[in-house]
């Protein structure tokens, strides 16, 4: 098991890949013109899909990499370089785009608003490769159990930002969200460059 402050680095991290402040407009979209009861389903949806994603990843991630014969190092570098891209959109500001289609039914606009919203958007393949590397840093019942909890609160989060959307997006206005997804691009950035160190040092132990 792990110090306490690097679960919350962790979570930092993984906050700042998944971004949901920065995908609000998004929200916004997708939820427009429904009741705030509606909004609330479709935000508990989308949490759950999330923690389910990003949950069988830190379960089975490592056996996965192990079927395929993928060290965690070369993981580390494919990982790096995956979230750099990410992080460059982000800072870039063309990240996030999305189909405005609606549907006359509602139930076809939820569905519409989790699987994008949710899956690839905020548990894409950048956070699934941060949470199989950081499960890989410890072994024990416990530091997968703190783990858990780490995805756990974020789950909750992107609920909570389902239900702070209207309002974010109010009092934030476009440019504000521009400026801080911007923000969250450059700590990612940051992040996937020590992934690639990490992952280049076990690959070539003479750099090191």
């Amino acid at each position: 098991m792990l110090d306490f402050t690097e679960y919350t680095k962790i979570f930092i991290s993984l906050f700042a890949i998944i971004d949901p402040f920065g995908i609000i407009p998004l929200i916004v979209l997708f939820t427009a013109g429904m009741t705030a009861a509606r909004r609330a389903r479709v935000g508990r949806l989308a949490s759950l899909t999330v923690c389910a994603i990003l949950l069988t990843a830190l379960l089975i991630g490592q056996p996965l990499l192990a079927f395929f014969g993928i060290s965690i190092h070369s993981f580390l570098v494919g990982g790096g370089i995956l979230l750099l891209l990410i992080a460059i959109k982000m800072m870039l500001g063309n990240f996030y785009a999305a189909d405005s289609g609606k549907d006359d039914d509602g139930e076809t606009v939820s569905a519409n608003a989790i699987v994008p919203l949710s899956t690839p958007l905020l548990a894409g393949p950048g956070a699934i490769s941060a949470v199989i590397v950081e499960a890989h840093k410890a072994d024990g019942f416990q530091h997968y159990l703190m783990m858990g909890v780490v995805i756990v609160l974020l789950g909750i989060t992107v609920w909570l930002t389902f239900l702070a959307a209207p309002w974010v997006a109010q009092r934030l206005g476009k440019i504000g969200i521009n400026v801080f997804t911007r923000m969250m691009g450059l700590i990612l950035a940051a992040i996937s460059v020590e992934f690639l160190a990490n992952g280049m040092r076990g690959l070539f132990p003479g750099l090191g």
